[in-house]
């Protein structure tokens, strides 16, 4: 024992004696060789680092303390930090701050802030970086709330600057609270600070997130205001959220806008165009900004391709599609699961049904793993054709590859079932979604119902239809629709009539058809004021009533008077 104490005294005598960064050497050499460091020997070795202001050394080394790759015996990490951070010649602001840092790293955020709280209990005052590390690893830790109470604590304090507001508004924009991102960006002008237009695009995302196009769109105004103005990236947030939300017009007049000031659209606003033509089948337009793109020297990504191959496959035009994948690889791309599935999915679509099996095995062959998507793309193409034998290949492969059928995969079973008179198995897959521990949702029931009203069985559809309340499910205008239908063909009018009033009631627009189906079997049973309401009804609708409605109104008329 007197022997380990005469040890540490001589080591504590060298350490004061040798420069920082030989003594470092001399410390760790010391630990190599089993010596248990002390309070003392910690603290010279600490202040020698401090000192000549080699903090990154000091924070490597309470780092291993922390993270436990130093230990002595002769404390604990606790008494040994309260030893240092107490010690009258450590008692220091980078003291704490690499203390603090290290905590953070070894993600014992509880302990950071304990630590943080004491340096300001001591009058010591943390650089802004720390302070904004804490923020920033709170909110990750999911702790948002306490966040906000140490960033409203710290109003007014030398170390709170602009990034600290834009991690709490970000971090407001991510846990949903938009009012309290508003509420920091006003305390930041409270303050006289004007906001950067980092700040504003992160708040503007934050809007379109959680579907508040309209405050968006008066930040926007804003910063125009003041005066900040918006870079790339503020503009492709904009585009994006106005198209998301389905404000195409306000999305396309940015875009105008966005050139007029002189910003050139980047790769994320051109695909967010092109993405747009696609979806609403204007491809051509959108070859016309990927011949811009080429123009303006923006580099094509894999996501510019597979949308436009996308629209491509929408029209049925498979074999420009796969020019396109061609193009794609000579441009050094390598197309990815989405290009294939798209393609697998557009030669499905056009019946091409041996390509899209090729396509399925290149898959294989260039090292891709299909996924249930691609396997409920080939199992819906092949139940359209009316191959169940095929269908039923592709679940049994999808099984063994370890590759669970999903609720989608199951509901398209149940239709392809039900297309085929086959309502037992159509009814054995149904319960197989439950024992999967799947819930059902609406397109379940709907392939159902519609199963059992093209055989006529509306007794079993109307079952259906009413346990749907069982699952929360409220019907939507195809089930209505499919349900009037089945009435219609077995000529209930009072039943077909009586849910076309129940889907106005629930704020849904019949389809012509279900209103002219319903009108001629109204008439057939001789009912022909209510056929005439119906068909003040359509109007009102902006639904044309055909000539045979109105001809079998007045045939019906001409019977009863």
């Amino acid at each position: 024992m007197l022997q380990t104490q005469q040890g540490a005294a001589v080591l504590v005598s060298k350490l004061l004696k040798t420069p920082p960064l030989k003594a470092l050497t001399l410390f760790k050499s010391s630990i190599e060789q089993g010596f248990h460091q002390t309070h003392q020997s910690f603290s010279i070795i600490l202040d020698g680092l401090l000192s000549s202001n080699s903090i990154s050394v000091a924070q490597s080394l309470i780092l291993q303390l922390v993270s436990g790759k130093i230990t002595s015996p002769r404390f604990t990490v606790p008494s040994l930090l309260h030893y240092l951070t107490h010690s009258r010649f450590l008692n220091s602001a980078p003291l704490y701050e690499i203390v603090i840092n290290a905590h953070l790293q070894s993600q014992l955020i509880e302990q950071g802030l304990i630590f943080f709280n004491e340096m300001i209990d001591k009058g010591l005052v943390p650089s802004s970086n720390t302070f904004n590390s804490i923020l920033s690893c709170v909110i990750k830790n999911g702790s948002f709330e306490k966040a906000w109470l140490v960033f409203e604590e710290s109003m007014g304090k030398e170390f709170l600057d602009m990034y600290s507001f834009g991690i709490v508004i970000k971090g407001c924009c991510e846990f949903g609270d938009l009012n309290g991102a508003f509420e920091a960006l006003a305390k930041l002008k409270q303050m006289g600070w004007r906001p950067n237009v980092v700040i504003y695009t992160t708040i503007i995302d934050g809007c379109f997130k959680y579907g508040d196009a309209g405050r968006a769109k008066e930040l926007f105004s804003t910063m125009s205001v003041e005066g900040i103005i918006p870079n790339q990236y503020t503009y492709s947030v904009l585009l994006n959220g106005f198209f998301r939300q389905g404000l195409k017009t306000d999305g396309f007049e940015l875009y105008e806008k966005m050139k007029l000031d002189g910003v050139f659209p980047d790769i994320y606003t051109y695909n967010s165009l092109i993405n747009v033509y696609c979806s609403d089948g204007e491809v051509s337009k959108a070859f016309e900004l990927f011949d811009e793109m080429r123009h303006n020297g923006v580099v094509y990504n894999v996501v510019t391709y597979n949308t436009l191959i996308r629209g491509l496959c929408q029209e049925k035009r498979v074999l420009e599609a796969e020019k396109l994948v061609d193009q794609m690889k000579l441009a050094g791309l390598h197309p990815n699961l989405i290009t294939y599935n798209t393609l697998i999915d557009g030669c499905c679509s056009a019946g091409k049904l041996e390509k899209g099996l090729t396509l399925f095995n290149q898959i294989k062959s260039y090292g891709l793993t299909p996924t249930s998507i691609t396997y409920n793309t080939l199992i819906a193409g092949f139940s359209r054709a009316g191959n169940l034998s095929k269908v039923v290949d592709f679940v049994r492969e999808m099984e063994e590859r370890g590759i669970f059928p999903s609720k989608v995969t199951y509901t398209i079973l149940i239709d392809a079932f039900a297309r085929s008179n086959d309502m037992e198995k159509a009814l054995e897959v149904f319960s197989r979604i439950h024992k999967a521990g799947l819930s059902v949702d609406l397109c379940t029931y709907g392939a159902l119902i519609h199963g059992w009203c093209r055989q006529g069985n509306m007794k079993e559809a109307s079952k259906l239809f009413l346990s749907m309340s069982e699952y929360h499910l409220q019907p939507n205008y195809v089930v209505y629709n499919t349900m009037i239908f089945g009435y219609c063909k077995e000529s209930s009018s009072y039943r077909a009539l009586k849910l076309l009033k129940e889907m106005v009631e629930n704020g849904m627009i019949p389809n012509r058809a279900s209103y002219c189906l319903t009108i001629e079997v109204l008439c057939g049973d001789g009912k022909w004021k209510e056929a005439e309401v119906l068909v003040s009804g359509m109007m009102k609708f902006g639904l044309k009533p055909s000539v045979s409605s109105r001809d079998l109104i007045q045939k019906a008329k001409n019977v009863t008077t």
